[in-house]
């Protein structure tokens, strides 16, 4: 193996990409397209999450204020 090849650690064993079936090769590709998805819905919650907040905020100074 030469130290260029690129390699996968999966279960704490490192693997050649090259010494790997087109399957395995397939799978990799369908986890990183998943972790991608992943990573964008929770950045979009976090956006909705804010804006929540925001309009929790606008909701609370738009009422009318209490006088005892």
């Amino acid at each position: 193996m030469a130290d260029s090849e690129q390699k996968v650690i999966i279960d704490n064993t490192e693997y050649a990409l090259s010494s790997l079936s087109q399957e395995a090769k397939t799978q990799i590709t369908n986890l990183r397209v998943v972790e991608n998805e992943i990573a964008q819905l929770k950045a979009k919650l976090a956006i909705a999450s804010t804006a929540k907040i925001a309009y929790q905020h606008a909701l609370k100074n738009a009422l009318p204020v209490e006088t005892h």
